[in-house]
This record gives structure tokens, sequence and C-alpha cells, in this order.
């Protein structure tokens, strides 16, 4: 990013972030919000607070020389599912952000980026602090949840089922994608149903995944309609065959997935092969779907607050009593040739 001398920290801060927090004055729970040393909020009578807190680094997180605006959402988007994950009202948000230097175009599409999807979602830009470095964005967000209501991951019983919002492997192809386009993919499976043939390449469908990884939705409003009703929760951002076994092991549980059953969108199946789309859809780190454990009895009540929501809720398996994570495909043992994602081991 170039250089703007003339732009200094504060001057940063009131231009691209302080504005629009003057759309938020008087937004609930803001007492004090940017222009001091902290800011201070109010909780909600009879609520607990619910804070988390992601780090994205260029190179890392999101390819190197990727659209600002998609950095802005990004960087709100894996907090605000976070925090759907634990059925919580999201409020307030902090920012840190270090950059190799001020870029007054790419900062209006970041912050641009990241308060629309705050408003969309009723969360206040509150503080934080700019520095000078490799790109580096950190967001905290904090919320609220109704005492003793919260969301964990553990909680599950034995027999609960699992299910997964949305479709899965998206985000993971769509990084793929906008890093290393692919070669030309079937359209069509082959006569012989090998799809092994060459076809053109479904630009469409391509598009559709990199949006999917650039600006993926945060599921909060099912988060809190899942209260009650889930035993457990938590967010899919290191790929489920990396998740799973956190929230089995959170309970106290194994679990069983029929990995047919594992959603995947129309996008997905158009461009890869039925072995690639289902590594995506098992290892993935991108999706920011749901993983929920909820009764068999409510299942269907469940279901129902996601259609509402125009919203896709598949039962993929089970929890089961021990401590194993087992896959099975069509009936037969599977073991997953990947793994999830992790900062330390990939």
């Amino acid at each position: 990013m170039k250089k703007e001398g003339s732009l200094g920290e504060f001057d940063l801060i009131r231009r691209f972030f302080q504005p629009r927090e003057a759309e938020g004055a008087g937004a609930a729970g803001v007492i004090l919000g940017i222009g001091d040393d902290a800011a201070l909020l109010d909780l909600p009578a009879g609520t607990e607070l619910v804070a988390a807190v992601d780090t994205i680094v260029a190179g890392r997180h999101f390819p190197h020389g990727t659209d600002a605006r998609s950095i802005g959402h990004r960087a709100l988007a894996v907090n605000l599912s976070d925090l759907a994950a634990m059925g919580a009202t999201p409020a307030w948000a902090t920012l840190a952000l270090t950059m190799p230097g001020v870029d007054a175009a790419w900062l209006e599409r970041f912050s641009t980026g990241l308060l629309h999807l705050a408003r969309a979602n009723g969360v206040v830009l509150v503080g934080g602090d700019t520095t000078r470095g490799p790109l580096t964005v950190s967001v905290q967000l904090m919320g609220h949840v109704p005492r003793g209501a919260a969301l964990r991951r553990s909680g599950a019983d034995a027999g609960d089922l699992l299910a997964v919002t949305g479709t899965l492997g998206d985000g993971g192809a769509g990084l793929a994608f906008s890093t290393a386009p692919p070669e030309a993919r079937p359209r069509d499976r082959d006569r012989d149903g090998t799809g092994t043939g060459t076809g053109n390449l479904d630009r469409a469908a391509v598009l559709d995944l990199i949006h999917r990884f650039e600006y993926p939705t945060p599921r909060v409003e099912f988060g809190v309609a899942a209260r009650g009703l889930a035993t457990a929760a938590m967010d899919l951002s290191d790929g489920l065959v990396g998740d799973l076994p956190k929230l089995a092991q959170a309970s106290g549980l194994g679990a069983h997935v029929a990995v047919e059953r594992l959603p995947l969108s129309a996008a997905l199946t158009r461009v890869a092969t039925p072995e690639q789309a289902r590594d995506w859809a098992l290892a993935a780190g991108d999706d920011y779907e749901l993983l929920l454990a909820v009764p068999a009895r409510r299942f269907a009540a469940l279901e129902a607050a996601a259609a509402r929501l125009n919203l896709r809720l598949t039962a993929i398996g089970e929890l089961v009593s021990g401590s194993a994570v087992t896959w099975s495909l069509n009936g037969a043992k599977f073991v997953p040739a990947v793994r999830g994602f992790d900062h330390f081991m990939d």
C-alpha cells in the first residue's frame, strides 16, 4: 500500500472509522465509544457478556492482493461466526489494524466492508488501535446472551444428532480457486460416469465459490434461534474433520458421520470431482457454518427455525458413547485422507 504522509493515525481513525460511528450514536449499551482511552459499555439486564477475538494475516488467511472490502468483511465475519456458535447477540467491536502504510483508497474499501457487515448485524465499533507493520487485522467482538442460555461445545448427550448449516467445502474451494485457478473441468459427467472428460470450466460456479470465501455469511440469527433446541454448537472454522472431535471431546463423547450426507452446493459439484468436493467438505477451514448437536425429538423444530431464515440444515450423523470419531461412506468404513486446518502444522 502506498503511503500518504499527510494522514496520521488519529486522522485515519476519524476519517475512516469514527464518522460512521456517529451512525451508531445512542446505540444500546454504548456509554462511551471511539475517542477515549477505552470504551464504556452497559450490558442489558439479565445477560452475560460473550467475547471473541480473531486475527487474520495477509498471506495466511487471505491471499496477498485480496480486495480490501473482503478483508474488512472477513475480519468481522469470523468473529460473528464465533458468537453465532454461542447463540449470542453481537453488539460491540474493537479493531486493531496493522498495515505497511497508509493508502486512503484501500482504507475506504476496508472500512466499507467491515462497517457494512457491522451495521447489518447491529454491531458498533467502539475502539481500537492502528500501527505500522505487515498487514494484520485483529477484531474483538462482544455481545450478550440471556444468563445461562449460551450454547457451548459441551452439553450434548449420546444419541444427539449432528447437524450442519448451509453447505460445506465452498470456502476452501473458493480459496483454492482464487490463488490457483483450476484447469478446465467437466460441467457434466462423461457418459461412462467417470467424470474424467476435459469440458469447459464453469466460470460462474467458480466465481460463486470465490465469493463464498471472500464474503462468508455468519449464521448469527440462526445461532440465536438454536438456543433451547441445540445441546451443543461450534462454528466450522477449521474444517469438519478438525472441529468435530473438539465438540465430541468437550461433551465426553464419540461421534459418527455418514460422509455421503455432507451437504454440497451446486457450484461445488459443478467444478470439482466427487472426491475433491468431499475432501473440501471434510477439511476446508473457511466455511464458517455451524455444527450443532440436537436431540432427535427437537431436530424438526431446529430445521423449521433454519427454514424460516431460508437456511439449509442437514443431519450428518450422531454423537455416541465412547471417545472415537468414526466415518462411513455409503455404509462402508471410511478414513478421511485430509485433516482440518492447524496454524502450527500447515
